[in-house]
């Protein structure tokens, strides 16, 4: 190596961050997004969790079924959308160690990507995350070399039976997510020992 030459930059650490949201509908560019819960996958002692004013009242019966959130209650009780992202971003940049990188995670990242990222760029300019994600259904699917549908919540209660069900509360299914994550890393990890 020449003199000029810099040693490569080590990898920069990651954190994990488990993140679940509730909705009004299917998508960011029609409804709104009701709350956020999220947690650091390997320590989620310090969690956090907003709920938010609804842009409107646009709602799909079967989206506000799954969590019974009230937009009537959000539009009172919630934070104004630019504070709730404000506060989720600050949330993200305290919990995550100097030089490591936030690295969301989803249970069918999509969904809940797809709002956060819109809100993040809509409401403050800018989202912590970047452009990083990971799906927890296709990290089972490469973990196993199985199918979409062994991605389920159903197919996954049979691997893990002891997991939790879904609570369609933002801050639980997080946590129960991040639990997942954490297991499934840990079974990976077995795999190639």
């Amino acid at each position: 190596m020449s003199p000029d030459s810099k040693d490569p930059q080590p990898a920069p650490l990651e954190a994990f961050i488990s993140v679940d949201v509730e909705t009004s509908g299917p998508t960011p560019a029609q409804y709104s997004l009701l709350a956020i819960g999220a947690c650091l996958v390997d320590d989620p002692t310090h969690p956090f969790y907003v709920e938010l004013q609804p842009l409107g009242d646009a709602a799909t019966p079967e989206a506000m079924r799954v969590h019974n959130l009230d937009l009537e209650r959000l539009k009172q009780e919630g934070l104004a959308p630019d504070e709730a992202m404000a506060q989720f971003e600050a949330w993200v940049r305290a919990s995550v160690p100097d030089g490591a990188l936030p690295v969301f995670v989803g249970f069918n990242a999509a969904f809940d990507w797809m709002f956060v990222a819109d809100y993040f760029q809509r409401f403050i300019g800018r989202n912590p995350f970047g452009h990083t994600a990971v799906d927890i259904k296709s990290f089972f699917m490469g973990m196993t070399g199985g199918a979409w549908r062994d991605t389920t919540k159903r197919a996954l209660s049979e691997r893990y039976p002891d997991h939790p069900r879904l609570t369609h509360n933002a801050l639980q299914d997080a946590l129960d997510q991040a639990a997942l994550f954490r297991r499934m890393r840990g079974e990976r990890r077995s795999l190639r020992a």
